[in-house]
């Protein structure tokens, strides 16, 4: 079921040709365009700010798509929201670009390398679908080949890799992207645009990132 709906995601990405929004996501319904989890889960944003999760793959089309408008989102919403990035182990426990991402997080270098593993997938065409050439583009991009593998085997990398798919079942995500608002409220471009129903992929990401905007609010007013 998860390939099925990733699957789809990808196609309604990719659509050329654009069409006008029969819907609007400014007056988001539950069970519409985005779904409460049955069992809310702990946020790790501290006082009033709002806990925001992006389950992602570095290969998703759609992730890459989104990621400039989730950029600018997450700017403009400033200190209202802490966002986390999860990345789905498509392949597994051992999923590389999984464990490419949790050890950039260890380096403290997502700031510096998170576009770059984007750009690299989907406009230079590189395949970062294995251990070997994961860590031969990494060594060229500015990090000491050593050092990166260092964090590779590290415990702390290996603990977390083990328990992605665990913190998957939590949530219920079956398919990227998908935000998470704390810890209750879920959303994608393909929830909303079940109701929106627009083959022009900005289109999608704008409604979606609309939406993301009422339940941060939402979710601030109950704090």
């Amino acid at each position: 079921m998860r390939l099925l709906r990733l699957a789809a995601a990808c196609l309604l990405a990719t659509a050329a040709i654009a069409a006008p929004a029969l819907a609007s996501p400014a007056n988001p319904q539950n069970g519409v365009d985005y779904t409460t989890l049955a069992q809310p889960q702990p946020v790790q944003a501290a006082g009033k700010k709002v806990e925001v999760i992006e389950f992602f793959m570095y290969h998703c089309p759609v992730c890459n798509g989104l990621e400039p408008g989730f950029e600018e989102w997450v700017k403009k919403q400033g200190d209202r929201i802490q966002v986390r990035r999860i990345h789905m182990p498509y392949t597994g426990p051992n999923d590389p670009e999984a464990h490419l991402y949790l050890t950039l997080e260890a380096l403290g270098k997502l700031d510096e390398m998170h576009a770059k593993v984007f750009h690299a997938v989907h406009q230079q065409r590189i395949r970062l679908n294995k251990d070997d050439a994961i860590i031969d583009w990494v060594s060229k991009n500015g990090i000491d080949r050593a050092t990166f593998l260092n964090a590779w085997n590290s415990f702390g990398v290996l603990t977390r890799m083990r328990q992605l798919d665990r913190v998957l079942s939590a949530y219920k995500v079956e398919s990227v992207p998908t935000l998470v608002i704390d810890g209750r409220y879920m959303t994608s471009p393909s929830t909303v645009n079940a109701t929106l129903k627009t083959n022009n992929p900005q289109e999608m990401f704008q409604a979606t990132l609309q939406v993301a905007d009422a339940l941060v609010a939402k979710a601030a007013a109950s704090k």
